[in-house]
């Protein structure tokens, strides 16, 4: 608030706050305070009351470079994923992806909730229902709408629901498809017994009830579907992961918060479980390409196995010949031998040929089968395929959780092609290798075929049938010791992801809501919110409240206090002489005399007081009567002018008219005695205003006006001038020159203040003389229950009420008006 502090010689305007002050303002409204506190404590206990149980449980998993058992050099058909670090990298990163949560809340068929109401809301009790709705996944279910369950006894029930309109959304949860659907509008049920197939628009399945429950009759339940996308999201959101301590980077810790416990734990167990398949299923990847290539192999090798025996069985049945000579047997095996051994490196290059297309073709590397299958041992065709396919995998475990052009995919394609470029380098020189290889086989079978060219015709033929039938049957004998070597390796491979400490309910757990931080919350909010508002209404409030507000702003005395009193009319000081306003007024007739006697000049002629205020309404004609009444009371001869002309007031009090008065006299329409009223108390006359002229300003600076003053001076001993308000019209000011001093009111919770500098300024000029404030509806409570006024320890708790018909209309007592008034107080 501004306080203005009155110099010597200007007004000087700084801007400070009155602590003490504010102070008070909220010990006078403590009850408003104390209000505000119980309604936010209330609140806030609503909110604990309704609000649920959040709870937060979490499980270990560990993360291991596990080495399958058998895996040797020769069974090179696994490969790491980049350490433990980067496994731990993958597998963060994977819980968050909204594959894999898809499938955990699938599998948990979370989109389904078992529900009872409640004494705020519908409970999910997930496990705890009494029965199971085995589902259609074939066929839609509505969804975000509770369809009702009651038991009318322990097989039979009836489905109801009352839906609002006749259309509504439903899921299928098989392949996740929405529709419109339309449902029955109103109340609607039907009886099913347990075991029965539902076959309704928005709901299809069965409801099993579980064995050994005891079902009450006519207990109802809620079955609620929602939208699957929805709460796949809900749960990739809530679920965390972390390390479980800086010594342990191997160890994650998953957490995940909800309402229910027992679905929290079954979500964490669950997402443990498939993650650690998902990993052992990616960990098989080689192995299993491999399985597969072999298998597509084998399959040729068998069907010419089959030819040649077939073959072999016919030309004995033909020739009859059965054996030949051991040294040519022998040279037929070594034949043999090259030939299998020429088999087997066209297998390699065949395979490098496949392997060089696929790299020159393909964008996906993870169904590259082992190099090892078809024997191939070179060590830099092993390690390139073996990284090629590793990067390939963590690129398509990137796509799970990265946008595609992210910095992430360019560098892993850069390596990607870094190693395929390397790998067709060593692939272009292996086969080189190979060609070598088989070009000094086929020469060597060369010399052993022209050794057996000599041979008959037909031994010749059965020795060419019997080496591709040996060659076929080794073929087969060898894929079969691949395969069962791959299989081996698959079935050996363990999960790198372990369980250390399944989520399990212990009790606990519980972390919302914090019931107690709600209640001090509450008794913030309750302090401080009416606090603030106090401190906004008391920053933006420029009326006056108190004594010490005055003597701050104003050089200017008090003179006296008036304070809140509840009469009739304005003839407080004579009707009701004992009571502290009637005192307060003959406490202001003394302050006087001071004032009179040292601005007295001549003993023989009148004192003359003038009583103005700032605006209407201040208690300017109450304070006027009261001191003229009290000066004729104490035996001095008063007269009472009313020269607030433009609206009329004091005669109402003294029960006369207002037919003649100054006006009159001031426009020579009437002499002094015909405008002067003796009224029924003793040495006190009244002079009212008279008619409204339409020029008072003008009449007041009349001669007349001075001579109306020079007479009463001769015939009075005390002259009290009632003028209108200084604020509003100039009028009063036309009459300082004839008052010895002026009475400026001042009404608390109702005067502004800038109105004082106005009086501050008309004092400093000379245009107000002896100017005194008088203070109205004064009140200074004890201390128990602060207010304003405790600038002054002497006020009185008393005062009046009403003006009659003055500037203020009588007193409403309605409700209404106390609430109104309370407001005004804030």
């Amino acid at each position: 608030m501004r306080d203005y502090d009155e110099m010597d010689d200007q007004d000087s305007q700084s801007m400070s706050f009155d602590f003490r002050g504010f102070l008070f303002k909220v010990l006078n409204l403590w009850k408003f305070v104390l209000i505000c506190i119980g309604v936010a404590i209330l609140i806030a206990y609503f909110i604990n009351a309704r609000q649920q149980n959040v709870y937060r449980l979490d499980s270990l998993i560990s993360v291991d470079n596990d080495q399958n058992p058998f895996f040797t050099a020769n069974t090179s058909i696994s490969f790491n994923w980049g350490g433990v670090s980067g496994k731990v990298g993958k597998i963060m990163t994977a819980i968050k992806t909204r594959t894999h949560n898809e499938i955990v809340v699938d599998s948990l068929k979370y989109y389904m909730d078992y529900l009872e109401e409640g004494k705020y809301r519908k409970i999910d009790i997930y496990k705890s229902a009494p029965f199971e709705f085995v589902i259609d996944k074939s066929k839609g279910q509505v969804l975000n709408y509770p369809v009702g369950i009651r038991f009318i006894n322990a097989n039979e029930f009836e489905v109801f629901t009352a839906f609002e309109e006749t259309r509504a959304t439903a899921q299928s949860y098989g392949d996740k498809s929405k529709s419109s659907i339309t449902v029955p509008s109103g109340a609607f049920k039907k009886r099913y017994k347990s075991g029965e197939l539902i076959t309704l628009p928005f709901l299809n399945g069965r409801i099993v009830v579980k064995p050994l429950q005891n079902i009450k009759p006519e207990a109802e339940y809620f079955l609620q579907f929602s939208n699957f996308d929805g709460v796949v999201n809900t749960y990739k959101s809530a679920i965390t992961i972390g390390t479980y301590s800086e010594s342990s980077s191997n160890i994650l810790r998953l957490q995940l918060t909800g309402h229910n416990k027992a679905k929290i734990v079954d979500f964490l167990n669950a997402t443990s479980t498939i993650l650690s398949e998902t990993e052992l299923e990616r960990k098989n990847l080689y192995a299993t390409n491999t399985i597969k290539f072999i298998d597509s192999s084998l399959a040729a090798v068998n069907t010419n196995l089959k030819d040649f025996t077939d073959e072999m069985n016919a030309f004995r049945s033909e020739n009859k010949v059965f054996d030949v000579s051991s040294e040519i047997a022998q040279i037929s095996d070594e034949l043999r031998q090259l030939e299998l051994e020429k088999q087997n490196e066209e297998s390699k290059l065949d395979y490098l040929g496949n392997l060089e297309v696929y790299l020159n073709t393909k964008t996906d590397y993870t169904n590259i089968a082992a190099p090892t299958s078809v024997g191939i041992e070179e060590g830099n065709v092993l390690s390139g395929v073996s990284k090629i396919v590793t990067l390939a995998a963590e690129r398509q475990n990137l796509e799970y959780t990265t946008k595609e052009g992210s910095g992430l995919f360019k560098e892993l394609d850069r390596r990607i092609d870094s190693e395929k470029n390397v790998l067709l380098e060593t692939i272009n020189a292996t086969k080189r290798t190979i060609g070598v290889r088989i070009g000094t086989l086929n020469r060597n079978a060369a010399n052993l075929e022209s050794k057996l060219s000599g041979l008959p015709e037909d031994e010749q033929q059965f020795l060419k049938i019997q080496r591709q039938l040996d060659m076929s049957q080794e073929a087969y004998n060898i894929y079969m010791a691949k395969r069962s070597e791959a299989a081996i390796v698959k079935a050996a491979n363990i999960s790198d992801l372990g369980i250390v400490d399944e989520a399990k309910d212990i009790g606990g757990g519980l972390i919302g809501p914090n019931k107690s931080l709600n209640y001090m919350m509450g008794l913030m909010l309750g302090f401080f919110i009416p606090m603030f508002l106090v401190f906004i209404v008391y920053l933006l409030d420029n009326t006056i409240h108190g004594s010490d507000e005055i003597t701050r702003m104003s050089k200017i005395p008090i003179l006296g206090l008036v304070g809140k009193y509840r009469y009739k009319n304005n003839l407080v000081a004579y009707e009701k002489p004992k009571s502290a306003v009637a005192e307060s007024f003959r406490a202001i007739r003394s302050s006087l005399q001071f004032i009179f006697k040292n601005q007295r000049t001549e003993e023989s002629l009148a004192h003359t007081l003038m009583v103005t205020s700032s605006v209407s309404g201040e208690g300017k004609t109450f304070t006027s009567i009261n001191v003229a009444t009290v000066y004729a009371l104490s035996g001095k001869k008063t007269i009472l002018l009313g020269l607030d002309l433009r609206k009329p007031k004091i005669f109402d009090d003294f029960n006369i008219t207002n037919e003649k008065g100054v006006v009159n006299y001031l426009i020579g329409d009437g002499t002094l005695d015909e405008i002067t009223t003796h009224t029924h108390i003793e040495n006190l006359d009244i002079i009212t205003s008279g008619p409204i002229p339409p020029n008072p300003s003008e009449l007041l600076m009349s001669d007349h006006m001075k001579e109306l003053i020079t007479t009463l001076k001769q015939e009075y001993d005390v002259i009290i001038l009632d003028t209108p308000p200084l604020g509003l019209v100039t009028d009063a000011l036309e009459l300082t020159q004839y008052a010895d001093a002026t009475i400026f009111m001042v009404r608390l919770d109702y005067t502004k203040k800038g109105m004082l500098q106005l009086v501050n300024a008309k004092q400093r000029t000379g245009e107000l003389k002896n100017v005194n404030f008088v203070l109205n509806f004064y009140r200074h409570k004890n201390n128990s229950n602060y207010g304003y006024g405790y600038g002054y320890g002497y006020g009185y708790g008393y005062g009046y009420g009403v003006y009659g018909n003055a500037y203020h209309e009588k007193d409403d007592n309605s409700i209404f008006k106390k609430i109104k008034n309370f407001v005004k107080k804030i």
